[in-house]
């Protein structure tokens, strides 16, 4: 049996729910909001980024991808070192690295560079969601105060992806697209200012040695997969395409057998055996697909369809974004009134009816659409993000609650990134088949040389592109929604 061993500053919280230990989660969910809010805020920023660094359409995607590729790679990773070192002392390891990695981005002289530092603020970002969520355990005793607690949490993580985009339009209407990395900075070094007084250490003082060869397989399998995919969407099936993926596909397995194989495998694959738990991922997972998919492809929407500054369509987003994070507080109270399963259906039947609603948006009007659609698919999104954590803990023994976390936390991220690769891959897709045009409907518009007729074609083909891929949203979303509604109650 494991020995854990809490280390407590000087002045910790020691009584659940006293004002040091909210002080507490609200130092905690800083990095929280700033990395799920890292996820999307590029979304506005990469027209004008385009314009300065030239990035090519498959780099376009990896600046957008390497990010929460790298998150979801290393949450559980992570997460079982902060078992180790302690789990305050990684987060602000992990807080330091992110705030170096998002200097050097918002200096980046090539997209290569953007690229790298992404990347690093991908490693420092998954040092913070795991450790974060764990330390609330240790700051909120009682069990109603810590369900309060991880809603909050749960309430910014989700709603960070959503205010992302906003608050880069803000900055890039009065700063360069570097702004939005730079706004990193204040926040982390209040985390690292007033951390180490208001959060307890926590670290476990017998665990068996990280599992190396586990952590190289995941990253080896998952990127080579990802990249194939994006590969088919922009050049069509080869031999390339069909050479990286089948590498993917082959780490991959072995990594999983290998997790079976170990007495502290990196990831409990005995976990999806419970329904309930394998729901609430799978509801994680096709969520954060579609949110993703939806929020960038809206982006590029607003500003290289109806022409608007990034300032303006961000104020578009505001209301999918209230609607996320209200309904992400509120979505703990509506699974205990309608029951978990009820709510998860729910949940997910909403977001698929936001994401159909955006078949009304065209080339020269249907904003109405856009809004009552975003906000509908919001409240669906908000529910369900925040029953997540709580479901696929509760639905797992004590003693797994942790490795639970992990998966729950790799789930949001991977649905992202899987989001931006396969659905975005979709729309370019569709957008190039509709004629003569460039790699992004940006490129298109740039290089036209004022040719009306080619602009308006090509801002006609990249709606008929975003139509087919919230589509394809949408459909993952109904299928996960029947999937929770036939689910057996229980699990032997």
């Amino acid at each position: 049996m494991t020995e854990v061993e809490a280390v407590q500053p000087a002045e910790a919280p020691s009584q659940a729910g006293s004002r040091r230990a909210w002080l507490g989660l609200a130092v905690l969910v800083l990095p929280v909001l700033l990395v799920s809010m890292d996820i999307s805020v590029l979304f506005l920023a990469m027209p004008t980024l385009t314009l300065d660094l030239d990035p090519s359409a498959t780099q376009q995607l990896w600046i957008l991808d390497i990010y929460g590729f790298l998150i979801a790679g290393f949450l559980i990773t992570m997460g079982n070192l902060g078992d180790r070192i302690g789990r305050r002392n990684i987060l602000l390891v992990g807080a330091a690295v992110f705030g170096v990695a998002s200097i050097i981005a918002a200096f980046a002289p090539s997209a290569g560079v953007l690229i790298a530092a992404r990347a690093l603020m991908g490693v420092g970002g998954a040092t913070l969601l795991p450790s974060s969520l764990a330390l609330i355990s240790s700051l909120f005793p009682n069990v109603r105060e810590r369900a309060a607690a991880i809603g909050v949490w749960t309430a910014f993580f989700a709603g960070g992806s959503a205010v992302g985009p906003i608050l880069g339009g803000l900055l890039l209407h009065h700063f360069w697209w570097g702004s939005v990395f730079l706004i990193n900075i204040p926040v982390l070094l209040i985390l690292l200012a007033f951390g180490p007084f208001v959060l307890p250490e926590h670290r476990s003082s017998v665990l068996g040695p990280l599992d190396i060869p586990s952590v190289v397989l995941s990253i080896g399998g998952i990127l080579p997969l990802v990249y194939a995919v994006k590969h088919l969407a922009a050049e069509g099936f080869d031999v390339e395409a069909l050479v990286i993926g089948a590498v993917g596909v082959a780490l991959l397995t072995i990594f999983v057998r290998r997790q079976r194989q170990l007495a502290e495998p990196l990831l409990d694959l005995r976990l999806f055996r419970r329904v309930q738990f394998s729901v609430a991922i799978g509801s994680s997972l096709t969520g954060m697909m579609s949110l993703a998919a939806m929020s960038y492809l809206t982006s590029v929407y607003l500003q290289s369809v109806t022409g608007r500054d990034p300032l303006a369509a961000a104020m578009f987003g505001i209301p999918m974004a209230v609607a996320v994070f209200v309904f992400s507080m509120g979505g703990a109270r509506v699974a205990r009134r309608f029951g978990v399963r009820s709510s998860f259906v729910f949940a997910l039947l909403a977001s698929a009816v936001g994401n159909l609603l955006l078949l009304g948006v065209g080339v020269d009007g249907g904003l109405a659409w856009y809004l009552v659609g975003s906000t509908i698919a919001g409240i669906g999104y908000g529910l369900a993000f925040t029953m997540v954590s709580e479901v696929a803990v509760s639905s797992v023994p004590p003693e797994r609650a942790g490795s639970a976390v992990g998966i729950s936390e790799t789930s949001f991220e991977l649905g992202n990134a899987l989001g931006l690769a396969l659905l975005g891959s979709v729309a370019a897709l569709v957008f190039r088949s509709g004629g003569d045009y460039s790699e992004t409907l940006g490129e298109t518009i740039q290089r036209s040389g004022g040719n009306t007729a080619l602009i308006d074609s090509a801002r006609e083909s990249f709606v008929s592109g975003m139509h087919v891929a919230t589509s394809v949203g949408a459909v993952v979303l109904v299928v996960m929604a029947a999937v929770a509604y036939f689910a057996p109650r229980q699990s032997h």
